[in-house]
């Protein structure tokens, strides 16, 4: 008799309904609709020009991924992820530049970067840059080095339970520091300009528009690639355990699992991707320096996921693409107001409306609903 009796409510509660076939089409539509908007008619609508700015602003959208994967759903105010971009954008770089230096006339294996021949102290190239002759060596390490640094800090700062502002805070001074000590490496980073007049890529010259157009391709796939990797991990039961852990971290604790576990994956992953795009960006751009992933940077990155939404996939993408159209385009016209239009952003998208642009719609609706609710009582 109780068998019986508990098939009705409780497991309607629980048994979910079958999916419409809208529904099931709107995520592969989506991913499809976003391939040729990106591979199909932006190269063909787009002139070189514009088409290396939005390589540029896919870059950060690749960013604004992790972010989305670490701040959305895990609830981590990653405001440090210029660290990572700059660890992946300088180990491309380093690569590029010796690969540059050995093509050119008189080069060969071992010759030194333009820069250290007019700034550095010695004959010989440092230690530390000859691994980065290997290009297998220079690919591994744009991803590889920035997730063993965010797992040695994740690991004892999600240890140590340091959460909330305090991680914010603790994200972003290593953001400063590291931009600090880029600048105080003149002979061998580059110093304040960094590493500048990156002519190849693997063989291929950059200042071919046929050649940009390859980078172009390249990081619009990688996007459309890490968005389908990181969706997948929305819907598992990883992606629900990080919830779990950003809505309730103590109860999680109490079931048996290790919060500190899901979000150092979450920070690992996001500092993977913001790394591969810091490498995609170099080609794309020709520079990486230390005024690219500094405080600023770092918090231009969190916010086009904030107004874009963060806990929105293709939110916080757009958002990120959208933010930085807005700084190559209004940053030029008002340089001095520009950063604290960014800092009014930030503020308006956290304080009134967390969800981001993609959440605006549900807002309105909830609002009519209240108010037709309120009218009828």
């Amino acid at each position: 008799m109780t068998t019986t009796t508990s098939s009705s409510p409780t497991t309607a509660a629980v048994t979910k309904p079958p999916a419409s076939p809208l529904e099931r089409f709107r995520v592969p539509g989506g991913f499809a609709l976003g391939a040729v908007l990106l591979l199909g008619i932006a190269p063909l609508v787009l002139s070189d020009f514009r088409l290396s700015l939005l390589a540029k602003y896919l870059c950060y959208a690749i960013v604004a991924v992790g972010v989305s994967l670490a701040w959305g759903r895990g609830g981590l105010l990653v405001l440090g992820q210029g660290v990572f971009f700059g660890l992946g954008g300088y180990a491309m770089a380093m690569h590029l530049k010796l690969a540059d230096a050995a093509a050119a006339p008189g080069g060969g294996p071992g010759s030194l970067p333009d820069f250290m021949q007019l700034y550095g102290t010695s004959d010989a190239l440092p230690w530390w840059w000859k691994p980065f002759e290997n290009p297998g060596f220079a690919l591994a390490a744009t991803v590889l080095l920035p997730m063993a640094v965010a797992a040695l800090l994740g690991f004892f700062i999600f240890q140590r339970r340091v959460k909330g502002a305090y991680f914010a805070i603790l994200s972003q001074a290593l953001a400063a520091a590291l931009a600090i000590w880029l600048v105080g490496q003149q002979a061998t980073t580059g110093g304040t300009n960094g590493l500048t007049d990156i002519q190849g890529f693997f063989g291929y010259d950059l200042n071919d528009p046929v050649n940009q157009r390859m980078v172009y391709f390249i990081i619009a796939a990688v996007l459309l690639l890490l968005m389908a990797v990181v969706r997948q991990l929305f819907v598992s039961r990883y992606g629900e355990l990080l919830i779990a852990v950003r809505d309730s971290e103590e109860r999680v604790r109490f079931l048996g699992y290790n919060p500190a576990n899901a979000k150092l994956i979450a920070y690992v992953v996001a500092a993977g991707m913001a790394g591969l795009a810091g490498a995609l960006f170099v080609p794309a751009v020709g520079i990486i320096s230390p005024a690219l992933i500094g405080i600023v940077p770092s918090i231009g990155f969190v916010i086009g996921a904030a107004v874009g939404g963060r806990a929105s996939l293709v939110g916080a993408v757009l958002g990120a693409i959208a933010v930085a159209w807005a700084q190559s385009t209004l940053s030029d016209a008002f340089p001095a107001a520009w950063t604290y239009l960014q800092g009014l952003l930030f503020i308006v998208a956290v304080g009134f409306l967390p969800g981001g642009l993609a959440s605006l719609l549900s807002v309105i609706r909830n609002r009519r609903t209240r108010t037709r609710t309120g009218e009828t009582a």
